[in-house]
Protein backbone atom coordinates (compact mmCIF):
# COMPACT_ATOMS: atom_id res chain seq x y z
CA UNK A 1 0.00 0.00 0.00
CA UNK A 2 1.45 3.73 -1.16
CA UNK A 3 2.50 5.57 2.07
CA UNK A 4 0.99 9.15 2.21
CA UNK A 5 3.16 12.29 2.30
CA UNK A 6 2.99 12.86 5.30
CA UNK A 7 4.05 9.17 6.65
CA UNK A 8 6.95 9.80 4.05
CA UNK A 9 7.94 12.94 5.10
CA UNK A 10 8.15 11.26 8.77
CA UNK A 11 10.15 8.26 7.01
CA UNK A 12 12.67 10.27 6.11
CA UNK A 13 12.76 12.40 8.90
CA UNK A 14 13.69 9.33 10.90
CA UNK A 15 16.27 8.20 8.57
CA UNK A 16 18.20 11.32 8.36
CA UNK A 17 18.35 11.32 12.72
CA UNK A 18 19.43 7.97 12.62
CA UNK A 19 21.66 8.77 9.82
CA UNK A 20 23.32 11.95 11.53
CA UNK A 21 23.02 10.03 14.79
CA UNK A 22 25.58 7.77 13.73
CA UNK A 23 28.21 10.39 12.03
CA UNK A 24 27.31 9.24 8.24
CA UNK A 25 27.17 11.73 5.05
CA UNK A 26 24.14 11.20 2.28
CA UNK A 27 27.17 9.59 -0.11
CA UNK A 28 28.34 7.24 3.01
CA UNK A 29 24.88 5.88 4.05
CA UNK A 30 24.49 5.13 0.11
CA UNK A 31 27.88 3.19 -0.21
CA UNK A 32 26.89 1.68 2.77
CA UNK A 33 23.37 0.35 1.81
CA UNK A 34 24.31 0.29 -2.40
CA UNK A 35 22.25 3.48 -3.77
CA UNK A 36 23.73 6.77 -4.80
CA UNK A 37 23.57 9.19 -1.80
CA UNK A 38 21.32 11.56 -4.48
CA UNK A 39 18.45 8.75 -4.01
CA UNK A 40 18.66 8.82 -0.27
CA UNK A 41 18.41 12.23 -0.28
CA UNK A 42 15.29 11.92 -1.73
CA UNK A 43 14.13 9.77 0.69
CA UNK A 44 15.01 11.73 3.11
CA UNK A 45 13.17 14.93 1.77
CA UNK A 46 9.84 12.24 1.60
CA UNK A 47 9.67 11.92 -2.37
CA UNK A 48 10.34 8.74 -3.10
CA UNK A 49 9.10 5.79 -1.39
CA UNK A 50 11.65 3.10 -0.12
CA UNK A 51 11.33 -0.89 -1.25
CA UNK A 52 11.62 -2.75 2.17
CA UNK A 53 14.88 -4.39 1.19
CA UNK A 54 16.20 -0.91 1.65
CA UNK A 55 14.75 0.26 4.47
CA UNK A 56 16.12 -3.50 6.07
CA UNK A 57 20.02 -2.13 4.85
CA UNK A 58 19.50 1.56 6.44
CA UNK A 59 18.32 -0.03 9.73
CA UNK A 60 20.93 -2.23 9.61
CA UNK A 61 23.61 0.55 8.70
CA UNK A 62 22.17 2.96 11.00
CA UNK A 63 22.07 0.08 14.28
CA UNK A 64 18.51 0.41 14.13
CA UNK A 65 15.27 -1.91 12.87
CA UNK A 66 12.75 -1.32 10.17
CA UNK A 67 9.61 -0.46 13.21
CA UNK A 68 11.91 2.21 14.64
CA UNK A 69 12.09 3.72 11.45
CA UNK A 70 8.30 3.10 10.47
CA UNK A 71 7.28 4.73 13.85
CA UNK A 72 4.48 7.43 13.37
CA UNK A 73 6.36 9.90 15.86
CA UNK A 74 8.76 12.33 14.76
CA UNK A 75 12.20 11.89 16.25
CA UNK A 76 12.77 14.69 17.49
CA UNK A 77 11.48 18.30 18.30
CA UNK A 78 13.15 19.87 15.03
CA UNK A 79 11.53 17.10 13.28
CA UNK A 80 8.24 17.68 14.56
CA UNK A 81 8.14 21.21 13.78
CA UNK A 82 8.55 20.62 10.07
CA UNK A 83 6.01 18.16 9.90
CA UNK A 84 3.39 20.07 11.31
CA UNK A 85 4.30 23.04 8.81
CA UNK A 86 4.10 20.48 6.13
CA UNK A 87 0.51 19.64 7.06
CA UNK A 88 -0.55 23.49 7.66
CA UNK A 89 0.82 24.28 3.99
CA UNK A 90 -0.96 21.41 2.68
CA UNK A 91 -4.20 22.04 3.92
CA UNK A 92 -6.66 23.43 1.79
CA UNK A 93 -7.25 26.62 4.26
CA UNK A 94 -3.71 27.78 3.37
CA UNK A 95 -4.05 27.07 -0.63
CA UNK A 96 -6.79 28.99 -1.05
CA UNK A 97 -4.70 31.87 -0.06
CA UNK A 98 -2.15 31.59 -3.05
CA UNK A 99 0.54 31.92 -1.45
CA UNK A 100 3.94 30.14 -1.75
CA UNK A 101 5.13 27.70 0.79
CA UNK A 102 7.60 27.91 2.80
CA UNK A 103 10.98 25.67 2.76
CA UNK A 104 12.00 24.53 6.55
CA UNK A 105 15.87 24.48 5.38
CA UNK A 106 18.80 24.43 7.86
CA UNK A 107 19.49 27.62 7.98
CA UNK A 108 15.88 28.31 9.50
CA UNK A 109 15.96 28.57 13.28
CA UNK A 110 13.48 27.12 15.69
CA UNK A 111 12.52 30.16 16.95
CA UNK A 112 11.32 31.20 12.90
CA UNK A 113 9.82 27.53 12.82
CA UNK A 114 7.46 28.33 15.76
CA UNK A 115 6.79 31.89 14.96
CA UNK A 116 5.41 30.19 11.57
CA UNK A 117 3.72 27.64 12.86
CA UNK A 118 1.98 29.79 15.05
CA UNK A 119 0.27 32.38 12.50
CA UNK A 120 -0.75 29.10 10.80
CA UNK A 121 -2.31 27.84 14.02
CA UNK A 122 -4.41 30.92 14.07
CA UNK A 123 -5.12 30.71 10.58
CA UNK A 124 -6.83 27.40 10.89
CA UNK A 125 -8.45 28.57 14.22
CA UNK A 126 -10.12 31.54 12.54
CA UNK A 127 -11.12 28.89 9.75
CA UNK A 128 -12.44 27.18 12.41
CA UNK A 129 -14.55 29.74 13.95
CA UNK A 130 -15.97 30.98 10.71
CA UNK A 131 -19.75 31.90 10.99
CA UNK A 132 -21.59 30.37 8.11
CA UNK A 133 -22.85 32.59 5.46
CA UNK A 134 -26.84 31.88 5.13
CA UNK A 135 -25.70 31.61 1.52
CA UNK A 136 -23.60 28.92 2.60
CA UNK A 137 -26.11 27.33 5.21
CA UNK A 138 -28.74 26.90 1.95
CA UNK A 139 -26.41 25.49 0.10
CA UNK A 140 -25.50 22.98 2.17
CA UNK A 141 -29.32 22.58 3.25
CA UNK A 142 -30.08 22.11 -0.72
CA UNK A 143 -27.99 19.58 -1.57
CA UNK A 144 -28.03 17.36 1.50
CA UNK A 145 -32.13 17.20 0.41
CA UNK A 146 -31.61 16.63 -3.37
CA UNK A 147 -29.22 13.52 -2.22
CA UNK A 148 -31.92 12.51 0.48
CA UNK A 149 -34.62 12.66 -2.22
CA UNK A 150 -32.32 10.76 -4.46
CA UNK A 151 -32.17 7.96 -2.28
CA UNK A 152 -35.78 8.21 -1.31
CA UNK A 153 -34.97 9.45 2.54
CA UNK A 154 -34.07 5.97 3.08
CA UNK A 155 -30.63 5.19 5.00
CA UNK A 156 -30.52 1.53 5.16
CA UNK A 157 -27.36 1.04 7.40
CA UNK A 158 -28.81 2.85 10.08
CA UNK A 159 -32.24 1.01 9.73
CA UNK A 160 -29.93 -2.19 10.80
CA UNK A 161 -28.01 -0.63 13.31
CA UNK A 162 -31.22 0.55 15.17
CA UNK A 163 -32.98 -2.62 14.83
CA UNK A 164 -29.87 -4.22 16.24
CA UNK A 165 -29.38 -2.22 19.26
CA UNK A 166 -32.93 -2.29 19.91
CA UNK A 167 -32.12 -6.22 19.51
CA UNK A 168 -29.77 -6.17 22.18
CA UNK A 169 -31.59 -4.30 24.46
CA UNK A 170 -34.51 -6.88 24.82
CA UNK A 171 -37.20 -4.45 22.89
CA UNK A 172 -39.73 -6.59 20.58
CA UNK A 173 -42.62 -4.33 20.60
CA UNK A 174 -44.79 -1.58 21.10
CA UNK A 175 -43.52 1.93 22.06
CA UNK A 176 -39.99 2.01 23.21
CA UNK A 177 -39.55 3.30 27.03
CA UNK A 178 -37.64 5.06 28.78
CA UNK A 179 -36.47 2.22 30.98
CA UNK A 180 -35.33 0.42 27.25
CA UNK A 181 -33.52 3.72 26.34
CA UNK A 182 -31.64 3.81 29.55
CA UNK A 183 -30.55 0.43 29.12
CA UNK A 184 -29.16 0.97 25.52
CA UNK A 185 -27.23 3.82 26.80
CA UNK A 186 -25.85 1.40 29.46
CA UNK A 187 -24.71 -0.61 26.98
CA UNK A 188 -22.89 1.78 25.19
CA UNK A 189 -21.40 2.53 28.62
CA UNK A 190 -22.87 6.01 29.07
CA UNK A 191 -25.15 6.91 32.17
CA UNK A 192 -28.07 9.14 31.12
CA UNK A 193 -28.47 12.01 33.75
CA UNK A 194 -31.52 15.15 33.83
CA UNK A 195 -30.08 18.02 34.49
CA UNK A 196 -31.81 21.87 34.82
CA UNK A 197 -28.53 23.84 34.26
CA UNK A 198 -27.70 22.39 30.80
CA UNK A 199 -25.84 24.94 28.67
CA UNK A 200 -29.14 27.27 26.72
CA UNK A 201 -26.86 26.29 23.30
CA UNK A 202 -26.98 22.63 23.97
CA UNK A 203 -29.64 20.17 23.63
CA UNK A 204 -27.68 17.33 25.21
CA UNK A 205 -23.94 16.85 26.18
CA UNK A 206 -21.78 14.03 26.18
CA UNK A 207 -19.23 13.71 28.72
CA UNK A 208 -17.22 10.92 26.95
CA UNK A 209 -14.85 10.65 30.01
CA UNK A 210 -16.88 10.05 32.69
CA UNK A 211 -19.61 7.53 29.95
CA UNK A 212 -22.30 10.32 30.91
CA UNK A 213 -25.24 11.86 28.09
CA UNK A 214 -26.68 15.06 30.34
CA UNK A 215 -30.04 15.97 28.97
CA UNK A 216 -33.06 18.25 30.51
CA UNK A 217 -35.67 17.39 32.40
CA UNK A 218 -38.93 16.35 31.15
CA UNK A 219 -41.01 19.50 30.89
CA UNK A 220 -44.23 17.44 30.55
CA UNK A 221 -45.49 14.52 32.29
CA UNK A 222 -43.61 11.32 30.89
CA UNK A 223 -41.06 13.65 28.75
CA UNK A 224 -41.88 11.53 25.56
CA UNK A 225 -39.26 13.90 23.57
CA UNK A 226 -36.31 12.86 25.99
CA UNK A 227 -36.31 9.40 24.19
CA UNK A 228 -35.46 11.13 20.88
CA UNK A 229 -32.94 13.06 22.57
CA UNK A 230 -31.14 10.47 24.32
CA UNK A 231 -30.80 8.27 21.30
CA UNK A 232 -29.99 10.98 19.14
CA UNK A 233 -26.95 12.01 21.49
CA UNK A 234 -25.97 7.95 21.62
CA UNK A 235 -25.94 8.07 17.74
CA UNK A 236 -23.40 10.30 17.73
CA UNK A 237 -21.06 7.45 19.31
CA UNK A 238 -22.36 4.69 17.36
CA UNK A 239 -22.21 6.34 14.05
CA UNK A 240 -18.29 7.18 15.12
CA UNK A 241 -19.23 11.31 14.53
CA UNK A 242 -15.88 13.68 15.01
CA UNK A 243 -16.35 17.26 15.60
CA UNK A 244 -18.30 18.54 12.28
CA UNK A 245 -15.62 19.32 9.78
CA UNK A 246 -17.83 22.69 7.95
CA UNK A 247 -21.92 23.44 7.80
CA UNK A 248 -22.46 20.52 5.22
CA UNK A 249 -20.99 17.82 7.95
CA UNK A 250 -23.45 19.16 10.75
CA UNK A 251 -26.12 18.75 9.13
CA UNK A 252 -25.14 15.44 8.26
CA UNK A 253 -24.91 14.54 11.33
CA UNK A 254 -27.94 15.70 12.34
CA UNK A 255 -29.78 14.44 9.65
CA UNK A 256 -28.21 10.88 10.57
CA UNK A 257 -28.68 11.09 14.38
CA UNK A 258 -32.12 12.25 14.09
CA UNK A 259 -32.61 9.16 11.04
CA UNK A 260 -31.34 7.06 14.21
CA UNK A 261 -33.59 7.89 16.96
CA UNK A 262 -36.85 7.56 14.44
CA UNK A 263 -35.23 3.98 13.68
CA UNK A 264 -35.42 3.20 17.40
CA UNK A 265 -38.95 4.93 18.25
CA UNK A 266 -40.52 3.73 14.89
CA UNK A 267 -38.66 0.80 13.91
CA UNK A 268 -38.38 -0.33 10.42
CA UNK A 269 -39.90 -4.58 10.39
CA UNK A 270 -42.40 -3.40 13.15
CA UNK A 271 -43.05 0.13 11.11
CA UNK A 272 -43.29 -1.67 7.39
CA UNK A 273 -45.81 -3.95 8.75
CA UNK A 274 -48.06 -1.64 10.33
CA UNK A 275 -47.94 0.55 7.15
CA UNK A 276 -48.24 -2.40 4.98
CA UNK A 277 -51.44 -3.71 6.45
CA UNK A 278 -52.74 -0.25 6.65
CA UNK A 279 -52.11 -0.19 3.00
CA UNK A 280 -54.37 -3.08 2.06
CA UNK A 281 -56.76 -1.73 4.07
CA UNK A 282 -56.66 1.55 2.81
CA UNK A 283 -56.26 2.88 5.46
CA UNK A 284 -52.89 4.70 6.08
CA UNK A 285 -52.95 7.81 7.93
CA UNK A 286 -50.17 9.43 10.06
CA UNK A 287 -51.88 9.60 13.22
CA UNK A 288 -52.89 6.20 13.40
CA UNK A 289 -48.94 5.65 12.95
CA UNK A 290 -48.09 8.15 15.82
CA UNK A 291 -50.32 6.61 18.32
CA UNK A 292 -49.16 3.28 17.76
CA UNK A 293 -45.31 3.55 18.43
CA UNK A 294 -46.24 6.70 20.93
CA UNK A 295 -44.96 9.39 19.12
CA UNK A 296 -45.02 13.14 17.86
CA UNK A 297 -47.09 13.56 14.85
CA UNK A 298 -44.19 15.14 13.41
CA UNK A 299 -42.06 12.44 14.34
CA UNK A 300 -44.62 10.36 12.59
CA UNK A 301 -45.13 11.90 9.46
CA UNK A 302 -41.18 12.32 8.34
CA UNK A 303 -40.59 8.75 9.28
CA UNK A 304 -43.51 7.48 6.68
CA UNK A 305 -41.09 9.46 3.77
CA UNK A 306 -38.39 6.79 5.06
CA UNK A 307 -40.34 3.92 4.72
CA UNK A 308 -43.53 4.49 2.21
CA UNK A 309 -41.85 4.99 -1.38
CA UNK A 310 -39.08 1.85 -0.52
CA UNK A 311 -41.66 -0.36 1.31
CA UNK A 312 -45.14 0.59 -0.08
CA UNK A 313 -43.63 2.01 -3.60
CA UNK A 314 -45.39 5.31 -2.90
CA UNK A 315 -43.60 8.55 -3.90
CA UNK A 316 -44.82 11.77 -0.92
CA UNK A 317 -44.21 15.23 0.60
CA UNK A 318 -43.61 15.94 4.01
CA UNK A 319 -43.86 20.23 4.97
CA UNK A 320 -43.74 21.70 7.75
CA UNK A 321 -45.06 25.25 8.19
CA UNK A 322 -45.07 28.22 10.79
CA UNK A 323 -47.91 30.38 11.06
CA UNK A 324 -46.54 33.21 8.08
CA UNK A 325 -46.86 30.03 5.79
CA UNK A 326 -43.21 29.95 5.31
CA UNK A 327 -41.60 26.35 5.21
CA UNK A 328 -39.36 25.01 8.11
CA UNK A 329 -38.78 21.13 6.88
CA UNK A 330 -39.53 19.45 4.12
CA UNK A 331 -39.25 16.59 1.73
CA UNK A 332 -40.27 15.33 -1.81
CA UNK A 333 -40.09 13.05 -4.22
CA UNK A 334 -43.81 13.22 -5.74
CA UNK A 335 -42.80 16.18 -7.61
CA UNK A 336 -44.69 18.42 -5.63
CA UNK A 337 -43.92 22.14 -7.34
CA UNK A 338 -42.36 24.05 -4.02
CA UNK A 339 -41.73 27.78 -4.01
CA UNK A 340 -37.60 28.29 -4.45
CA UNK A 341 -34.93 30.62 -4.28
CA UNK A 342 -32.24 31.46 -6.84
CA UNK A 343 -29.97 29.11 -5.29
CA UNK A 344 -32.96 26.31 -5.37
CA UNK A 345 -33.21 26.46 -1.33
CA UNK A 346 -36.99 26.00 -0.59
CA UNK A 347 -36.62 25.96 3.79
CA UNK A 348 -37.87 29.53 4.62
CA UNK A 349 -39.54 30.27 1.60
CA UNK A 350 -43.42 30.39 1.79
CA UNK A 351 -46.06 27.83 0.24
CA UNK A 352 -49.38 28.94 -1.31
CA UNK A 353 -52.09 29.93 -0.01
CA UNK A 354 -54.42 27.16 -1.30
CA UNK A 355 -51.49 24.42 -0.11
CA UNK A 356 -53.71 22.52 2.75
CA UNK A 357 -50.39 23.35 4.88
CA UNK A 358 -51.87 26.82 4.74
CA UNK A 359 -55.34 26.61 4.39
CA UNK A 360 -55.65 23.89 7.59
CA UNK A 361 -55.12 27.04 10.08
CA UNK A 362 -58.25 28.64 8.86
CA UNK A 363 -59.92 25.37 10.25
CA UNK A 364 -61.49 25.69 13.85
CA UNK A 365 -61.16 21.54 14.62
CA UNK A 366 -57.27 21.65 15.70
CA UNK A 367 -57.30 18.24 16.72
CA UNK A 368 -57.76 16.29 13.90
CA UNK A 369 -56.39 15.88 10.51
CA UNK A 370 -57.61 18.24 7.74
CA UNK A 371 -58.14 16.95 3.81
CA UNK A 372 -57.54 18.72 0.51
CA UNK A 373 -56.91 17.64 -3.17
CA UNK A 374 -54.67 20.69 -4.95
CA UNK A 375 -54.33 20.83 -8.46
CA UNK A 376 -50.67 22.31 -9.31
CA UNK A 377 -49.30 22.73 -12.18
CA UNK A 378 -47.57 19.56 -11.48
CA UNK A 379 -50.70 17.66 -11.34
CA UNK A 380 -52.91 17.10 -8.72
CA UNK A 381 -51.53 15.76 -4.82
CA UNK A 382 -54.12 14.93 -2.23
CA UNK A 383 -52.70 15.81 1.03
CA UNK A 384 -53.54 15.90 5.21
CA UNK A 385 -52.86 18.77 7.42
CA UNK A 386 -52.47 19.08 11.25
CA UNK A 387 -52.03 21.94 12.81
CA UNK A 388 -50.38 22.66 16.45
CA UNK A 389 -48.96 25.04 18.17
CA UNK A 390 -45.27 26.07 20.49
CA UNK A 391 -44.02 29.08 21.72
CA UNK A 392 -42.81 29.82 18.69
CA UNK A 393 -46.10 30.14 17.05
CA UNK A 394 -48.64 28.12 15.43
CA UNK A 395 -47.47 25.68 12.47
CA UNK A 396 -48.26 22.50 10.37
CA UNK A 397 -47.52 18.94 8.88
CA UNK A 398 -48.35 17.81 6.36
CA UNK A 399 -48.19 14.70 3.97
CA UNK A 400 -49.32 14.01 0.43
CA UNK A 401 -49.57 12.02 -2.67
CA UNK A 402 -50.17 12.29 -5.97
CA UNK A 403 -53.77 11.98 -6.80
CA UNK A 404 -52.95 8.21 -7.90
CA UNK A 405 -51.95 6.93 -4.42
CA UNK A 406 -54.52 8.89 -2.36
CA UNK A 407 -56.55 5.67 -3.04
CA UNK A 408 -54.71 4.47 -0.01
CA UNK A 409 -55.12 6.83 2.48
CA UNK A 410 -57.77 7.80 4.87
CA UNK A 411 -59.51 11.15 3.56
CA UNK A 412 -59.31 10.19 -0.13
CA UNK A 413 -63.25 11.15 0.25
CA UNK A 414 -63.07 14.69 1.37
CA UNK A 415 -64.80 17.23 -1.55
CA UNK A 416 -62.05 20.03 -0.38
CA UNK A 417 -60.15 21.14 -3.74
CA UNK A 418 -57.87 23.68 -4.46
CA UNK A 419 -55.96 25.26 -7.39
CA UNK A 420 -52.93 26.57 -7.21
CA UNK A 421 -51.14 28.01 -9.99
CA UNK A 422 -47.66 29.06 -7.79
CA UNK A 423 -44.68 29.95 -8.86
CA UNK A 424 -47.12 32.47 -10.68
CA UNK A 425 -46.82 35.21 -9.05
CA UNK A 426 -50.69 36.15 -10.51
CA UNK A 427 -51.84 33.19 -7.70
CA UNK A 428 -51.16 34.29 -4.32
CA UNK A 429 -48.66 36.85 -4.32
CA UNK A 430 -49.48 39.74 -6.73
CA UNK A 431 -51.67 42.01 -4.62
CA UNK A 432 -55.43 42.53 -6.02
CA UNK A 433 -55.32 44.90 -8.80
CA UNK A 434 -57.97 47.25 -7.41
CA UNK A 435 -56.41 46.93 -3.57
CA UNK A 436 -53.10 48.38 -5.60
CA UNK A 437 -55.00 50.95 -7.21
CA UNK A 438 -56.31 51.50 -3.69
CA UNK A 439 -53.00 51.72 -1.53
CA UNK A 440 -49.94 52.13 -4.15
CA UNK A 441 -47.76 55.09 -2.80
CA UNK A 442 -50.46 55.50 0.13
CA UNK A 443 -48.78 53.27 2.70
CA UNK A 444 -45.68 52.51 4.27
CA UNK A 445 -46.02 49.37 6.02
CA UNK A 446 -42.50 48.73 8.45
CA UNK A 447 -41.14 45.11 7.92
CA UNK A 448 -41.12 42.67 10.89
CA UNK A 449 -36.91 41.77 10.67
CA UNK A 450 -36.27 38.45 11.04
CA UNK A 451 -33.95 37.47 13.90
CA UNK A 452 -31.90 34.76 12.32
CA UNK A 453 -31.04 37.35 9.66
CA UNK A 454 -28.17 38.71 12.17
CA UNK A 455 -27.68 35.57 14.61
CA UNK A 456 -24.35 33.46 13.60
CA UNK A 457 -25.22 30.42 12.01
CA UNK A 458 -23.12 27.40 13.80
CA UNK A 459 -19.53 27.58 14.22
CA UNK A 460 -16.61 26.14 16.39
CA UNK A 461 -15.58 22.93 17.27
CA UNK A 462 -19.43 22.29 17.71
CA UNK A 463 -21.43 24.22 15.42
CA UNK A 464 -23.96 26.44 16.96
CA UNK A 465 -22.92 25.32 20.35
CA UNK A 466 -20.87 28.06 22.65
CA UNK A 467 -18.02 25.61 23.56
CA UNK A 468 -16.97 27.92 26.75
CA UNK A 469 -20.47 27.24 27.97
CA UNK A 470 -20.64 23.74 27.78
CA UNK A 471 -16.72 23.15 29.22
CA UNK A 472 -17.82 25.39 32.28
CA UNK A 473 -21.09 22.53 32.59
CA UNK A 474 -19.06 19.84 31.60
CA UNK A 475 -16.24 21.26 34.80
CA UNK A 476 -19.37 22.21 37.39
CA UNK A 477 -20.66 18.20 36.71
CA UNK A 478 -17.37 16.17 36.80
CA UNK A 479 -16.16 17.87 40.32
CA UNK A 480 -19.75 16.75 41.45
Amino acid sequence: MAASGIELATLGHRIRHHRLARGFTLDELGARVGVAGSQLSLIENGRREPKLSLLQAIASATGTDVADLLSPEPPNRRAALELELERAQASSVFRRLGIAPVRAGKTMSDETLESILGLHRELQRREREAIATPEEARRANTELRLRMRDADNYLPEIERLAEKQLKAAGHTSGALTHRTVSIMAEQLGFELLYVADLPHSARSVIDLENGRIYLPPASIPGGHGLRSMALQAMAHRLLGHTPPSDYADFLQQRLEINYYAACCLMPETASVAFLSQAKRDRNLAVEDFRDAFGVTHEAAAMRMTNLVTTHLGIPLHFLRVDGAGAITRVYENDGLPLPMDVTGSVEGQIVCRAFSARSAFEEQNRTVEHYQYTDTPGGTFWCSSQTGTTAEGEFSITVGVPFDDARWFRGRETQKRAVSTCPDEACCRRPDRDLTARWEGKAWPSARVHMQMFSPLPRGAFPGVDDSEVYAFLDRHAAG
